[in-house]
């Protein structure tokens, strides 16, 4: 028998990467990656030249159906094989990233009478505009005692579907009702990649508020949101939901054609992305937390119960792994802080130096950083650059640096943001521990944890535990692809479940990095300044940062 072969597609915030796996033997044999053409749209919406407000995010479904189209059609091309002996596609989507669609299925914003209206177009995870509704609807359920919240941690942020529809309906009514339904990115993809609609229990678990066993809150509740929304669940977030692991469909003609594909290879139900990487790095049972690091950070933790509390983002059953309960929580501002510092706070000696040396500048700045010892440039950062995800969920909090002086050098600076994200996941870590949920390891996955062992220093320094690290980095493409391989099922050549794919498939860790004894004490000071830091602009002692936001959105 012919060897077989599943593809998975991992959709990021500014790009996607395709990845060829063999099923038998576990090799990657093609990868190839597209930076969307448009990117993150948060200023102007191209073509009409619209201006956003202040924490808009959006992006176009054409980019993302025309990476799919590009890198897949490449990793059949430089690898190979047999178009034939491809059984299955697998997707993971960045999550809660939605968009309203018409009766036919075509985004709203598509439509010539909606190209002008920036509600019909899709929102981006890290659209945060809606936090006005996400506080109303965080008050509202506390007022009812709706017991949906406590799968959340208490809150739901701007990040999430329903806030994300609210705003739509505050603020563009036309387009609200103009929507058949709202429906995530990643459901889209698959429906275009298949014709079918079935949406992801992964998503709609994590970010719309649905259960497998109760299904999305009462009509009651939503009517308490808004008279408007009584009958939402029921209309405009309407259709069947599959576990993942689910066939979607198979693939159209239209899209098989054009990549070099059959037509009918099996697509399974699309992932969050923060969710997929588990499987690859064997993460099949309970008590790992692992950390997907990239723009943002997400983390997932298996549990063999639904035990809630304030901080996670979402508890989850079959949401990762199917026979667990599924921990998300996250930082909403990771490389996306590293990539900020370089582009506005670097100078031009610098950038001077790395090109005569033939270094990135990321790595110039990660050299002269690593000759520090912890705490000598004396600053102390929070990481919220990008609001906070876990464990405040608040995204009108923004980032601060403490320390500064005239001696204060980039590298110091660069150092102390990622210590800032370290103490970021010290705080997920301490708030799992404080509610008796086990963590018995750590690994870490990603182009940053791959590439920035100081980084990962510093992390196995903070949080006071070793760290484990794969090869890949392409850890959640991997993941998609054997997802993928679990939607075509065994009898094609695939698996029946996600546990035997990775019993055989699983990336080995490579690399471990325990704690530095001297180190870990200094950075015990400095996480307890973080903690001053953290609870007095976090939580209402003085929301200097809430109130500095007001006043730029007035004079935006």
């Amino acid at each position: 028998m012919s060897e077989k072969y599943s593809i998975g597609v991992d959709y990021g915030t500014k790009s996607a990467r395709a990845l060829l796996l063999n099923l038998n033997t576990g090799e990657e044999l093609a990868v190839a990656e597209r930076e969307y053409p448009h990117g993150v749209i948060d200023e102007v919406i191209p073509g009409v030249n619209i201006k956003l407000p202040v924490d808009w995010a959006l992006e176009l479904t054409d980019d993302f159906l025309e990476v799919f189209v590009e890198t897949v059609s490449e990793v059949m091309r430089t690898s190979g094989v047999n178009p034939a002996d491809v059984i299955g596609i697998g997707t993971d989507f960045t999550s809660c990233s939605i968009l309203p669609i018409d009766e036919n299925g075509t985004p709203l914003y598509k439509l010539e009478r909606f190209k002008t209206h920036p509600h019909a177009y899709p929102k981006l995870w890290k659209h945060h505009a809606a936090q006005p509704e996400a506080n109303r609807l965080n008050e509202i359920a506390s007022e009812r005692g709706e017991d949906f919240m406590r799968y959340y941690g208490g809150k739901q942020n701007s990040e999430w579907m329903i806030p994300k529809v609210m705003q739509v309906l505050d603020e563009d009514e036309e387009v609200y009702n103009a929507a058949d339904r709202f429906i995530e990115c990643g459901d889209y993809l698959t429906m275009e990649l298949t014709g079918k609609l079935l949406k992801s229990s992964s998503q709609a678990g994590y970010k719309s508020s649905w259960s497998k066993r109760t299904g999305f809150p009462s009509e009651a509740f939503f009517k308490a949101l808004d008279p408007r929304m009584e009958h939402l669940a029921s209309t405009k977030l309407r259709g069947d939901i599959g576990l993942i692991g689910d066939r979607v469909g198979g693939l159209k003609k239209e899209y098989a054609d054009r990549v070099g594909l059959p037509e009918g290879v099996a697509v399974g139900v699309s992932i969050i992305d923060s969710c997929v990487s588990a499987c690859a790095l064997g993460v099949v049972e309970a008590g790992t937390f692992l950390m997907n690091i990239g723009t943002s950070t997400c983390h997932t933790l298996l549990a063999t119960e639904d035990k809630t509390f304030e901080g996670i983002l979402g508890l989850v059953e079959d949401g990762i792994i199917r026979g667990f309960y599924g921990y998300e929580t996250g930082q909403a501002c990771v490389g996306d802080h590293f990539d900020w510092f370089v582009k506005n706070c670097v100078p031009a000696s610098y950038h001077e130096e790395a090109k005569s040396r033939g270094l990135n500048i990321h790595k110039l700045l990660r050299e002269k950083a690593s000759a520090q010892k912890p705490g000598e440039s004396g600053l102390v950062a929070l990481d919220w650059w990008n609001g906070n995800r876990s464990i405040l969920v608040d995204a009108d909090l923004t980032g601060m640096i403490v320390g500064m002086t005239l001696l204060t050098r980039p590298e110091e600076i660069y150092r102390a943001l990622i210590e800032a994200t370290a103490y970021g996941t010290r705080v997920v870590v301490d708030n799992y521990r404080k509610n008796e949920v086990p963590i018995k390891r750590v690994l870490a996955c990603g182009g940053i944890a791959q590439k920035d062992p100081m980084m990962m220093q510093i992390y196995a320094d903070v949080i006071n535990m070793e760290i484990g690290v794969s090869y890949s980095t392409q850890a959640p493409a991997r993941g998609a692809a054997m997802w993928g391989a679990v939607a075509a099922g065994a009898d094609r050549g695939g698996f029946d479940s996600i546990i035997e794919a990775s019993e055989k498939l699983a990336l080995p860790i490579t690399k471990t990095y325990s704690p530095i004894p001297e180190n870990v004490a200094v950075y015990e000071e400095l996480f307890a300044e973080y903690m001053r830091l953290h609870d007095y602009f976090g939580r209402g002692g003085n929301d200097v940062m809430k109130r500095l936001k007001e006043i730029k959105k007035r004079q935006s």
